[in-house]
């Protein structure tokens, strides 16, 4: 009989995931030393090696790779015993873990943490933000309950629930105020800046522009909105941003927001969660407090110019 410990299965699990002993042992809040034993008794419980150890980083072998996927669907079944657990009660209590994409979590998280924390006060949230394919990834694996990304995603396993839409904005430097808003053929001219491949709203702007995924010299990469909004004030270019951004990104800005001509470029935001999940009534009913959350976060509809603050020079890129 083959003596493993769940335990032992969860810190196999995180190590796998991390592909770093030190940072699995953060996350499983244990020492590095109490980690590597741990990882090394298992071996000897299954009868094979699980990991190739080197000095940077942890790589499995192929008997370990073929281990994780079982290690994985037997921890998603005992998590799964306790949403059964948690679903047969009359209130939402207990964690939930939900993953939301850098595009909606630093304006969507706090209203939606404020409201479920009055309607739901037993609720433990842990929140993970990364992108969607991870996202998507973790839902599947039993990660996660549910996440908040742009929909759709189309994964069979997964429900897909709409919570709100939101179009995107154009932001311009301050003194562009009282020109013509460019169409989308004439941001194909301009030196647009965009977030950093692997966000999805990159793929949503440069699709709406009509761009191939490798779009011209002229676009410029960031790594958030907020830097991009910033790159903008400087006057290296012009950005997209979506609706509920708009306040939080440019009140520090010297830059001017408008709305494109009908029909405008949006995004559907949503929830979704494993088709199988116990929690799947408990997760519609937090949907709902999403989607609420979601309505005081919309920008006013009509375009308005910032006032742009004075500054020596626009700045210029080679």
């Amino acid at each position: 009989m083959i003596n493993v410990t769940l335990r032992q299965l969860r810190y196999f699990d995180a190590l796998a995931h991390h592909r770093h002993f030190g940072r699995a042992a953060d996350a499983c809040a244990i020492s590095q030393p109490a980690l590597s034993m741990q990882i090394r008794e298992m071996e000897q419980a299954v009868g094979g090696v699980l990991i190739e150890r080197n000095a940077r980083q942890v790589t499995l072998t192929t008997f370990g790779e073929d281990l994780l996927r079982r290690v994985r669907d037997i921890l998603r079944s005992v998590d799964e015993l306790g949403d059964f657990a948690r679903a047969s009660r009359d209130k939402l209590a207990g964690r939930l873990r939900v993953g939301m994409i850098p595009t909606v979590a630093p304006y969507l998280l706090p209203k939606v943490i404020e409201n479920l924390a009055r309607l739901h006060p037993e609720l433990d949230i842990h929140v993970r933000e990364t992108l969607t394919p991870k996202l998507i990834k973790e839902v599947a694996e039993g990660r996660l309950d549910t996440a908040i990304v742009a929909l759709p995603v189309s994964e069979p396993s997964l429900t897909e629930v709409a919570l709100f839409s939101e179009n995107f904005l154009l932001v311009r430097p301050g003194e562009d105020a009282k020109t013509p808003v460019p169409s989308a053929e004439m941001l194909r001219e301009m030196r647009l800046l965009l977030l950093e491949e692997g966000h999805c709203f990159r793929d949503q702007a440069l699709s709406f522009c009509n761009m191939q995924s490798s779009p011209p010299r002229e676009v410029l990469d960031a790594s958030s909105l907020s830097t991009l909004v910033q790159m903008v004030g400087a006057g290296i270019g012009v950005t997209l941003i979506p609706e509920m951004a708009v306040t939080v990104e440019t009140r520090s800005a010297p830059v001017t927001v408008s709305r494109f001509k009908h029909p405008q470029p949006s995004r559907t935001i949503g929830m979704v969660w494993r088709k199988t999940s116990p929690l799947a009534a408990q997760l519609q009913q937090i949907s709902e407090v999403v989607s609420l959350a979601a309505r005081a976060l919309r920008a006013p509809k009509q375009d308005g110019a910032k006032e742009p603050a004075k500054r020596a020079g626009r700045r210029k890129m080679a």
